[in-house]
């Protein structure tokens, strides 16, 4: 995978760019000024970011994922991640019928459902998982692949399914590994 260079990242004219930040040559990011990417965190390749989107520090994005921000916006914490082919929704056109779809035709003639989506720190999305609009992935979920998800979770679970359910708590292990890890960086970086 090759990445884009320092220049290459600061020209795509980010509202924010952490450190150590690295994006795939292959990976397509739209609305650059919308975006904010926290330090050591990492986009694979053929990925889309769009819209606004503020992705914390330690975030991965593998490849094939999608981000649409849209207008309301999608939020990555520290530690996030999302697995192959993920793809996260901050909008969604109105299926029922009762109005047009898609964006060649007019907002008037459209009923867009809009809210802003929130994965907290350490939650994983499984592979192929989605992510409706207006979900807020809590602190330490993670989802199973191919799962999705159209409502909010409450921390520390292991949601599977479609539509996602609540199989069992997740371990809180990690907080202690975490801890070790950015004390373990603090002291490399001195």
């Amino acid at each position: 995978m090759s990445y884009l260079t320092e220049v290459q990242l600061q020209d795509l004219g980010f509202r924010s760019l952490g450190r150590n930040v690295r994006i795939s040559d292959k990976a397509s990011i739209y609305n650059a000024d919308q975006i904010d990417i926290g330090d050591n965190s990492r986009i694979d390749d053929f990925c889309v970011i769009s819209g606004c989107v503020t992705i914390g520090s330690h975030v991965h994005i593998a490849p094939f994922c999608l981000i649409a921000g849209g207008t309301e916006g999608v939020i990555l914490e520290d530690f996030a991640g999302l697995a192959y082919g993920s793809q996260v929704f901050s909008q969604s056109d109105d299926y029922s019928g009762a109005s047009l779809t898609n964006p060649t035709v007019n907002e008037k003639y459209k009923n867009v459902f809009r809210a802003k989506v929130k994965l907290g720190r350490h939650v994983i999305v499984g592979a192929g998982s989605i992510i409706f609009p207006g979900v807020t992935l809590e602190e330490g979920c993670s989802v199973g692949a191919l799962s999705l998800v159209h409502k909010s979770t409450t921390p520390w679970g292991i949601y599977v399914g479609n539509p996602a359910r609540r199989i069992k708590d997740r371990k809180q292990d990690l907080l202690a590994l975490e801890t070790a890890f950015l004390k373990e960086k603090n002291c490399d970086s001195i």
